[in-house]
């Protein structure tokens, strides 16, 4: 059930995921050349994030900066060029983890409304597994200390994500297929607890672990339910009331 993590953005792409030109226009010698710098700080910014998040897994947000240069393959000074200091880089890691997970619970809803598409339980179940291989789990630690919870841009990310995941817990109640006692918060939190290390432990491998623990907790949330839950589904607003 595990579900494929989405494609990394296409290294001809700019930063605003517009195409870039492939080739110079007539009477405007090195135009070409003046791209592909461009086209290669887009590269390393790609693999500078995607090697911060796996290390930032292990270590938390006190991982040792070298490490992520070197398994991103780029020198200290071109980690230093995109990101001059620590919470810097962990601010855009975040929004790089949550961007990319909000992608995912869009593009897999979009797929329940299509002919021969997922029905919206298992839809709710690739977005849980895709958001594991994510590293969206490993968040957590980062928000802590003086990290900046209200920074614009992740609120707009934050509230991008949330839109996403609550049009799945909808459609898969909707259709009666997800028990209506549980609420977003209460996916999330057990998406977070389950897919991250646990503290204190040499267990980074969680991966091996996690999908099948998911999967069990996924099946608790089928309709119709077993069992009745203690408490109150967790809503957004509890949970953002629990972790600001």
């Amino acid at each position: 059930m595990k579900s494929p993590t989405p494609t990394a953005p296409a290294a001809s792409t700019g930063p605003s995921g517009a195409p870039s030109c492939g080739s110079t226009t007539a009477g405007a010698p090195g135009a070409g050349a003046a791209l592909r710098p461009r086209a290669d700080a887009v590269r390393n910014r790609e693999r500078i994030l995607t090697a911060a998040r796996e290390v930032l897994v292990e270590f938390g947000s006190t991982a040792p900066l070298d490490e992520i240069a070197r398994r991103a393959g780029v020198g200290n000074a071109t980690l230093y060029r995109h990101f001059p200091d620590r919470p810097t880089l962990v601010h855009h890691v975040v929004l790089f983890v949550m961007d990319r997970v909000t992608r995912l619970a869009e593009v897999v809803l979009a797929e329940t409304v299509t002919a021969g598409g997922p029905d919206a339980f298992d839809a709710l179940c690739r977005f849980t597994h895709g958001a594991a291989d994510e590293r969206i789990g490993a968040l957590c630690p980062m928000l802590s200390g003086d990290f900046d919870r209200d920074h614009p841009e992740l609120l707009a990310s934050r509230s991008a994500l949330e839109e996403a995941v609550e049009s799945l817990v909808a459609a898969g109640q909707s259709a009666g297929l997800l028990r209506t006692d549980i609420g977003v918060g209460d996916l999330l939190i057990a998406l977070s607890q389950l897919s991250r290390p646990l503290p204190g432990t040499a267990c980074f491998d969680v991966g091996l672990f996690a999908h099948r623990h998911l999967q069990l907790f996924l099946d608790g949330l089928r309709a119709p339910a077993r069992s009745a839950l203690p408490g109150t589904p967790t809503t957004l607003a509890d949970l953002r009331a629990k972790t600001m």
